[in-house]
């Protein structure tokens, strides 16, 4: 699967409005055909700071790209953005989530 996740260092005046002006991109991304997870969380030493971890089987990130949905987003975002998003995009084994093995809850 192709794994990515993005920091988003937002605006002060953007940070509550944030989810608003993400939501469409996120249930359309969702719906996307390939799309195994889209979830945002925001940091706790940050409230600024957004997080999306994202994956997609390998075969749908090119279309994922390509959306309208995607293009419009990035349009959609800049003004509420601090800087240019971080970013970790890597292909790793497996299409799910395992257990962690140090931390066993019964």
């Amino acid at each position: 699967m192709i794994f990515i996740t993005v920091k988003f260092l937002v605006k002060p005046e953007w940070t509550e409005r944030w989810p608003e002006l993400t939501a469409g991109f996120t249930e359309a991304t969702r719906a996307e055909p390939g799309n195994l997870w889209f979830d945002w969380s925001r940091s706790l030493e940050n409230p600024n700071e957004f997080v999306l971890v994202e994956a997609f089987k390998d075969d749908a990130a090119a279309a994922h790209v390509q959306s309208d949905h995607f293009q419009q987003a990035m349009k959609d975002m800049v003004p509420a953005l601090v800087e240019t998003p971080k970013i970790i995009n890597t292909v790793i084994e497996g299409e799910e989530w395992s257990r962690m093995g140090e931390l066993t809850v019964e």
